[in-house]
């Protein structure tokens, strides 16, 4: 079995594959105090028995200080260290974005999987701390894309910002005029998003001079995506795909 790692800002995600079927999807916090004896309990404890079946594992991650601690684990759990997913790996497509240290191992990932999925050229939209917008052309080249804040993220800087705002989760608006504080605020985050979603859509578009298909992934995608106009199809497991596929975790 294969187990693929997606450290990201605000979790850990971890997916389970069974050469290329996901088997088991899982969150943890990516807090950058985590230590590998932390980490190693909290994968253990997930994997059960499964662990001893991991023959391979590889990360995509965009928190370097949480890094050598899951590298640590990692061995510790699987006597192996993971392939690490970059802008270096053997990825099915050229990057153009400048430098190509710069983009994320999450947006590699993500373009990795959705080029699988439906060819060039492709967008992908993934809502997760950040949402970024990724795109590749026909000749398969990552041209890169935008990077704004999620909705939680959104959500969360208005309330450390704004003394009188308060606390509320991302949830869905129940309309686009807020009776409350808390209801203006899931409306300006998720209709908001959807609004800039779909705005820098049209702009990639006109840039683009075609509409390539769309794909939406992230932990809130589902909560977005009713409320765009330009997104249709949800692949939430994408990022998790992406990295089993760079890593040749089918092998």
């Amino acid at each position: 079995m294969f187990l693929a790692l997606d450290l990201g800002n605000t979790h850990l995600k971890l997916g389970l594959f069974r050469g290329a079927a996901l088997v088991r999807a899982w969150r943890l916090s990516s807090d950058p105090r985590r230590t590998a004896d932390e980490l190693a309990l909290a994968l253990g404890g997930l994997l059960g028995r499964s662990a001893r079946s991991v023959t391979g594992c590889a990360v995509a991650s965009v928190v370097p200080a949480l890094d050598p601690a899951l590298r640590e684990a990692c061995v510790r759990l699987f006597r192996r260290a993971p392939v690490v997913v970059d802008h270096r790996s053997r990825l099915g497509f050229t990057v153009g974005y400048q430098p190509p240290s710069d983009v994320g191992a999450d947006r590699l990932a993500d373009a990795a999987a959705a080029l699988r999925l439906v060819g060039a050229p492709v967008i992908v939209a993934d809502f997760g701390t950040a949402l970024t917008i990724n795109v590749v052309d026909r000749r398969r080249v990552y041209l890169g894309g935008a990077i704004a804040p999620g909705p939680a993220l959104a959500l969360e800087s208005l309330f450390r910002r704004a003394a009188r705002l308060p606390q509320v989760a991302a949830e869905a608006p129940r309309a686009a005029v807020g009776r409350s504080s808390g209801e203006s605020l899931r409306s300006g985050a998720v209709f908001g998003a959807a609004a800039l979603v779909d705005g820098l859509l049209e702009r990639v578009f006109r840039e683009l001079g075609e509409r390539p298909p769309v794909i939406a992934t992230g932990g809130a995608a589902p909560l977005v995506v009713p409320h765009a106009r330009l997104l249709k199809r949800i692949e939430p497991d994408l990022t998790l795909h992406g990295i089993r596929q760079v890593a040749g975790g089918a092998r």
